[in-house]
């Protein structure tokens, strides 16, 4: 029997726009390629279908969250919870329109070599671009 192929928890296209600092090429990759989300607890492979908890850092002044996103594993901090998994922009948009409130901001790639930051509005209006189509002027 072949061992399966572990996934590739990176996403090239992601890392390069990040390192452009360019809010539209890192919007086309998270539209068309995965992002890493650290997790608070490892994937239970008995239940594929179940959805982990996504881990976000919980600012103590504050009390507001900040969800770190990443373009590669290795580009997680070590103090992160070890558990990652990879994920496309439509459960990105799909899990800020619920939370998007509660979070204060996004970061990607928090402890570099690019780090980046956005709003969860931000992200949800870039995330709802197609083929760079204003969605205020877009045909129903």
């Amino acid at each position: 029997m072949a061992k399966k192929k572990k996934p590739d928890f990176s996403s090239p296209v992601l890392a390069e726009a990040l390192e452009k600092q360019d809010m539209a090429a890192v919007a086309f990759a998270l539209r068309h390629h995965p992002v890493v989300v650290p997790l608070a607890s490892a994937i239970d492979r008995d239940k594929p279908t179940a959805t982990p908890d996504v881990w976000m850092y919980r600012q103590p002044e504050t009390a507001r969250l900040a969800l770190l996103l990443f373009s590669n594993a290795t580009n997680k901090p070590a103090a992160l919870p070890p558990f990652v998994g990879l994920y496309d922009g439509d459960w990105l948009s799909a899990f800020l329109r619920p939370y998007g409130d509660d979070i204060e901001t996004v970061f990607f790639d928090i402890a570099g070599p690019h780090a980046m930051q956005a709003t969860p509005d931000e992200l949800l209006r870039v995330l709802a671009l197609e083929g760079g189509a204003d969605p205020a002027t877009s045909a129903e």
